[in-house]
């Protein structure tokens, strides 16, 4: 399987945060390369060879909405489930997940009768409702409140190998993971590898805290999104496009395996990037890093735009190329510590 292939598996699913064992897609294509099983949290971890040299993790969960009541008229009340972006959520196209897949969309209020004063302003969440097309008895045989909600964003093709959806953050994460793995087994490498989707990454990070707590891995490798270049942002503020995964430097971060992954990115022709970042990364590098007795922490992110939206985007050809830095890096480990 490519990228794309695993992209078109694991982005149409729910898993909004605190629901990611709705994501069965991860767990079962992680079973073909070892064992697998969800934990108490949500996460899903797996052992490749053994584990226990070294632990690669990418959050499982995505961004989104919950129910926080229903409205005597039908409508649902919510509130953002991690960062949503709520300039982008009026009239966006919806799925609740209550007791059945139900479609939906977001209100929006048309320009026509919009206060002046609120023409240029997103809505606050205590005013932004989704419309079921239910009454009320209706909805509330259906939906309870703490339901999740998904921004539809359907995986879409665009022109020069780049595509577009939801959930890219960070299902793509789990997607390059996936693929490392089985560039991996191609080597024929007997490394022991814990792997682990975590949960809740996009509200605190508590998967990647308990997940890395039951890894006796010494060092760990994150891998997440990061912001690429678009108009209206500066270029000393992001990444770009085809240039490679960004390989990050941090205080939370061991700069040997920073520059191990720099070392091993020259070594085998791979392109990247640097990211450096003067105090937290905001990713789960920052929990794993001081987990049970801490771990050395290496960051490597893929750019993507409209970061938290239902139109991210990225370039299929730099998730290949942090996919193959992840499969060098690991395949080199043991070299590394015999040198």
């Amino acid at each position: 399987m490519d990228i794309r292939d695993y992209l078109e598996k694991l982005t149409d699913k729910p898993g909004v945060s605190g629901a990611e064992t709705e994501l069965s897609a991860a767990l079962e294509l992680l079973k073909n390369f070892g064992e697998a099983e969800t934990d108490v949290l949500g996460n899903t971890v797996g052992r490749v060879n053994g584990g226990g040299k070294i632990l690669i993790d990418a959050h499982a969960d995505r961004i989104g909405l919950i129910v926080t009541g229903i409205d005597k008229t039908g409508f649902l009340r919510v509130d953002a489930c991690g960062g949503a972006d709520r300039r982008v959520l009026p009239a966006a196209e919806v799925t609740v997940w209550g007791k059945e897949k139900l479609p939906g969309v977001i209100t929006s209020v048309p320009p026509h009768l919009a206060k002046s004063e609120d023409k240029d302003k997103a809505p606050e969440f205590g005013n932004i409702y989704v419309d079921l097309g239910l009454s009320y008895e209706q909805a509330c045989a259906l939906v309870s409140p703490g339901d999740r909600i998904s921004v539809n964003g359907p995986l879409t093709d665009l022109q020069n190998g780049f595509v577009a959806g939801a959930a890219l953050d960070d299902r793509l994460g789990i997607a390059v993971l996936l693929r490392a793995l089985e560039l991996l087994a191609e080597k024929g490498s007997k490394v022991g590898v814990d792997v682990l989707f975590s949960a809740q990454e996009e509200t605190g990070g508590s998967g990647a805290k308990t997940g890395a707590f039951r890894s006796d891995a010494p060092e760990a490798i994150a891998v997440d999104v990061s912001f690429a270049w678009a108009p209206g942002i500066k270029d000393s503020e992001c990444g770009k496009f085809g240039e490679g995964p960004m390989i990050g430097f941090a205080p939370c971060l061991s700069k040997p395996v920073c520059d191990a992954l720099v070392k091993t990115a020259k070594d085998n022709g791979i392109p990247f990037q640097i990211e450096v970042m003067g105090s937290r990364t905001g990713t789960n590098a920052d929990n794993i890093a001081a987990s049970k007795e801490g771990k050395r922490v290496g960051l490597v992110s893929v750019p993507i735009r409209n970061m938290h939206t239902q139109g991210e985007i990225a370039l299929l050809e730099d998730c290949e190329n942090a996919a193959k830095l992840i499969a060098a890096y690991i395949a080199g480990k043991e070299a590394r510590e015999d040198a």
